[in-house]
């Protein structure tokens, strides 16, 4: 196991996808399977891209995304999962990821008892020991998304608090938070409450989850989350103080956020949000991505708004399959360098045996139109032996796209990156 443990550290894997873009392997465990991947690239400086995954793992990569290392990230607070990269305008990266100051996960009295923040300022290779944030016991604090002010380089995030998780009891609610940090995400506001709607403790269609927060070059901020299948949003003109009365339901989402595949019981829909800050033709365009079940099957829709989020468009389906086939975990980003904006997916519409692609959609024109391709190197098939996650990311700037996902292959789990370059 040892030898295991080096050598998974130390090195990545190349294939040349189906789709001509390099794979790159970052991170592979049969033993403490990695998933639910975000990345995040240094807009100064590209070669610098730092990633983490379940439960504590972050890894590092300083030419690119050619090669990686992986290391695990240690708080006094606890590493717990959810992890949420970002970076800012003065070449820091920040992790964000659940708490577990005990060391003993769900059997703890503390556990997940508040968001945790650790700041690196060195392209991911040494940590702060973690800020807390939210801490509210013995309610507990999930899902956290986070984002940075394009101007005065404020960071904001999100989460949902449970009165109790799993909890039946029709007493106990979820809402959605928000708090905000001044100084480099030093110390942060006590959190507020953004969401009038109280959703159930039950981590399903009728919680509210998968608040997703995005700021503009005016410092609005916009946040977009699901619940009793509509997609909410709210959103504040004055730097967090204040917020709508009443979140707004912008898009149903037929089915519900949390649904089933075949041998892959827990995936999800749920909503990303993004702004276009490229100071291009679309500049200040809002985008939102999920999937739902209107059609009789998970598809992946994209919708936009030109004035603030006050109307959106249509919306727009993504996958161009058939009634039969299946997507789901997908992630949306804005190069803001150009405006060009880009997701990822899984889908299975390709391949007779049911096994999935990552597929990468791409638009040039602020949504109207998106081209679907393959950049997964082979297809893969899902199980219910492993847990798989909630979610993938992507991250583009200045044409270099990165993308990160979990596939599975003999029980073992690992996390991949493409080279793509537009």
């Amino acid at each position: 196991m040892k030898y295991l443990i080096l050598l998974i550290f130390l090195n990545s894997t190349f294939l040349y996808s189906q789709s001509n873009y390099i794979n790159v392997k970052i991170f592979e465990s049969r033993f403490a399977g990695p998933c639910e991947p975000s990345i995040s690239i240094n807009k100064r400086n590209t070669n610098e891209i730092v990633a983490g995954s379940v439960l504590d793992y972050v890894h590092t990569s300083h030419d690119g995304g050619i090669s990686w290392q992986t290391k695990k990230l240690k708080s006094s607070l606890g590493v717990y999962g959810d992890p949420c990269i970002i970076s800012d305008r003065k070449n820091n990266f920040y992790y964000f990821h659940l708490s577990d100051p005990e060391g003993m996960g769900w059997s703890s009295s503390n556990f997940i008892d508040q968001i945790v923040v650790q700041k690196s300022n060195d392209g991911g290779n040494t940590w702060t020991k973690g800020t807390g944030i939210g801490r509210n016991s013995p309610k507990q604090q999930d899902k956290e998304w986070a984002t940075v002010n394009p101007i005065n380089n404020d960071i904001y995030v999100t989460w949902t608090q449970f009165d109790k998780y799993n909890s039946s009891n029709k007493n106990d609610s979820s809402l959605i938070l928000f708090s905000k940090s001044k100084d480099l995400g030093e110390n942060w506001t006590v959190a507020k409450r953004i969401s009038k709607f109280a959703g159930d403790c039950l981590d399903d269609d009728n919680t509210v989850e998968g608040a997703v927060p995005v700021a503009n070059l005016n410092g609005d901020i916009f946040v977009t989350w699901a619940f009793n299948e509509k997609i909410f949003f709210n959103k504040s003109t004055d730097n967090g103080r204040t917020w709508l009365d009443e979140e707004v339901a912008i898009a149903d989402q037929k089915g519900g956020w949390n649904y089933e595949i075949k041998d892959l019981k827990r995936v999800n829909g749920m909503p990303v949000l993004v702004c276009d800050n490229s100071k291009g033709a679309n500049l200040g365009n809002l985008y939102l991505n999920w999937i739902d079940h209107r059609n009789g099957n998970p598809d992946v829709f994209v919708k936009y708004s030109e004035d603030k989020g006050e109307t959106w468009s249509d919306d727009i389906k993504i996958n161009t399959d058939n009634l039969s086939d299946e997507q789901f975990f997908t992630w949306m980003t804005v190069d803001q360098s150009n405006g060009n904006i880009y997701l990822i997916y899984y889908d299975n519409s390709r391949n007779n045996d049911r096994s999935f692609d990552v597929i990468l959609a791409s638009s040039t024109d602020g949504a109207r139109t998106f081209t679907n391709e393959v950049i997964s190197e082979k297809p893969f098939k899902v199980s219910n032996k492993s847990f798989f996650g909630d979610y993938n990311n992507i991250d583009a700037h200045n044409n270099i796209i990165r993308p990160i996902w979990t596939r599975i292959d003999n029980k073992t789990l690992s996390i991949w990156t493409a080279l793509i370059k537009k």
